[in-house]
């Protein structure tokens, strides 16, 4: 239901989920399916539905009935077929090349035309207290999750993104009504660093955000 909700006036929705295909011919581990929309117009009836069983067709279908206008009409669903859905059962190699090909592809038709262009120059700051502090268009641009893993590399410290929270990992947290954010790298970089601003730059092919440590 919080999915439901959460499709509020959004204009593109995507969700993801693990699917199991009934029977002996069922796909293989890791068949990636798309799912467009348009080819969700017979939903499972709400009728006797609960809790426990309410899944992300149900999610559409709810979210129609209870938003009206406000549920959006671009939905594309991507299933990935599961190995097993034992309980506490960790992803099969199949699963896990398919969940990354997904990510890739989300990130290319979906993620990426909403970045702003690269800049020329990223200036970013290391204050005296040992906080990183990112302005707010690339932290959303790079780090959408709000969170990331630094490691001080080659003179440099060097900011992977996360997927989210539950990677690990430093919190990016908002530090002003603009949406700047700002992190504690100290703890990382312990003295190794002097306070300044300085310019950094996002190493595509690596995809990280490279930041001397010397001002």
């Amino acid at each position: 239901m919080d999915v439901a909700f959460q499709m509020r006036g959004a204009d593109r929705v995507v969700i993801v989920d693990a699917c199991l295909t009934p029977g002996a011919s069922g796909s293989a581990p890791g068949t990636v399916y798309r799912v467009p929309g348009e080819e969700l117009g017979e939903l499972p009836p709400l009728e006797g539905l609960h809790t426990h069983s309410f899944r992300w067709d149900h999610a559409i279908a709810f979210a129609r009935w209870a938003l009206g206008e406000a549920c959006p009409t671009d939905i594309t669903v991507f299933l990935i077929e599961a190995a097993g859905v034992d309980l506490g059962a960790e992803l099969s190699e199949p699963v896990q090349t398919a969940m990354e090909q997904v990510i890739a592809l989300i990130e290319r038709d979906y993620l990426k035309p909403l970045r702003p262009p690269p800049q020329d120059e990223i200036h970013v700051e290391i204050t005296a207290d040992g906080y990183l502090r990112l302005g707010a268009a690339l932290a959303a641009s790079r780090f959408p999750s709000d969170a990331l893993a630094a490691v001080p590399r080659e003179g440099q410290l060097w900011l992977y993104p996360l997927r989210g929270p539950s990677s690990g990992g430093l919190l990016l947290k908002q530090r002003n009504p603009a949406g700047d954010r700002s992190a504690l790298v100290r703890e990382v970089l312990g003295d190794r660093f002097s306070s300044g601003v300085r310019t950094a730059f996002w190493d595509d092919e690596h995809k990280v955000l490279r930041i001397p440590l010397e001002a």
